[in-house]
């Protein structure tokens, strides 16, 4: 799944947004292992080794790449700024994949899956993906991205899409001039591609990106959701309640982000959402280290089920989904592609390097693994409050100007 970031670099300096938004509906489908896996049951198995599961992966992983970094910043470029959090935010929350872990997508597969079949589920799992492939009829309606358009000098066409984007008695005057003029001052004073990233006016941005991100995924993201039913089988509670449990508050909590994201602001919410995830991982290890002591029979499965849900809506009203956000919004239209991929690239490391470790760690010490997620998490509190700006209510080209100034 690592690999994917990589395509997408190229696929983001090749190809533009909307193109890549459908190549990522047609190459998802219905390609994940459990699929493989019903077939083979069947006697309709199309391979006779493990290659097909691999394909299945690494298609999933490919289309998901894209997907990963794409939508957010086609979302962002398309909104008003007053509207653009809300909108990402709803998008990752219907958003399936594991990455991001606590949206509606995988919410609902926990409940269903805690109350029947793999292979049923995995039979569920080929509705969305018959959506997608109906809604390619659809997405050739779907206008360009006005900043992308400005970039590649499509002047009337960045009108005709921001004005069907708007409405058709909108005006868009001023924001079309807005757009045009930054894209053009910036195509004459800067260059494109991976070289010019690596310059000092946009370390700030990058070192942004790459921190939320960071904070995200070794704040032990994915040690929670990979590994939820085991941890509270370890801490001696029943795992489907609790996964139904952790769902329900994935969900309320992510519809509650889409409400406050654009009142509050990013800030605030990821402040709340990294102090919410080490108080989460401290309870957590907390109710281990009892349960090492012998301490609290009675209290020690509630204890950790509390700092499990705690972590979990904590991740979901902020960290889950405003680092993707906000990588959207900082990096400027001539590095955007590269910028994202990189970030994109080293996400999907963490995620892996967390995915790959928590086992050895939870062997090692199942108090001390959450402890380390909680110091990770604390740090993460430092670091948005010294270094994240805020970008609520600004314009794209505001929140990057002022990072590369």
């Amino acid at each position: 799944m690592t690999i994917c970031p990589r395509v997408d670099f190229l696929l983001t300096e090749l190809l533009d947004r909307e193109l890549k938004w459908k190549l990522w509906e047609a190459q998802v489908g219905y390609t994940s292992p459990a699929e493989f896996g019903i077939l083979d049951e069947s006697g309709l198995s199309l391979a006779a080794s493990a290659w097909s599961l691999d394909l299945g992966r690494l298609l999933m992983g490919v289309g998901i790449g894209i997907l990963a970094y794409v939508l957010p910043v086609y979302i962002a470029e398309i909104t008003p700024k007053n509207f653009g959090g809300a909108f990402v935010s709803l998008i990752m929350v219907h958003v399936t994949n594991a990455e991001y872990e606590l949206c509606f997508g995988i919410s609902v597969t926990y409940v269903i899956g805690s109350v029947c079949d793999w292979r049923i589920l995995a039979l569920l799992g080929t509705i969305p993906c018959l959506i997608q492939l109906l809604g390619l009829l659809g997405a050739f309606f779907i206008p360009e991205s006005p900043r992308w358009l400005a970039k590649v000098g499509g002047e009337k066409e960045l009108k005709v899409a921001l004005q069907s984007l708007r409405g058709k008695n909108a005006d868009i005057s001023q924001e079309a001039a807005e757009i045009i003029d930054y894209t053009q001052n910036f195509n004459q004073t800067s260059e494109d591609g991976i070289k010019e990233l690596f310059q000092r006016k946009y370390a700030l941005a990058i070192i942004v990106g790459v921190g939320l991100m960071a904070v995200l995924q070794f704040g032990g993201l994915n040690g929670y959701s990979y590994y939820l039913s085991s941890i509270l089988e370890s801490a001696g509670f029943p795992s489907s309640v609790g996964s139904v449990a952790a769902s329900i508050v994935q969900i309320v909590m992510n519809i509650c982000s889409l409400f406050l994201i654009d009142k509050f602001g990013r800030r605030p919410l990821l402040l709340v959402s990294t102090s919410g995830c080490c108080l989460g991982s401290l309870v957590t290890g907390l109710s281990f280290l009892l349960q090492g002591y012998h301490l609290g029979k009675e209290i020690t499965p509630i204890l950790a089920l509390a700092g499990i849900l705690v972590f979990i809506g904590s991740v979901s009203i902020g960290l889950g989904g405003i680092p993707w956000i906000m990588v959207a919004e900082i990096f400027p239209v001539n590095v955007k592609g590269s910028a994202g991929s990189l970030v994109n690239l080293f996400s999907w490391s963490g995620s892996w390097i967390v995915a790959y470790t928590f086992n050895y760690l939870f062997e090692w010490s199942s108090a001390g693994v959450f402890l380390i997620y909680a110091i990770i998490a604390d740090l993460g509190v430092v670091f948005v409050a010294n270094l994240v700006p805020e970008t609520k209510g600004r314009a794209l080209e505001e929140i990057q100007a002022s990072l590369i100034a």
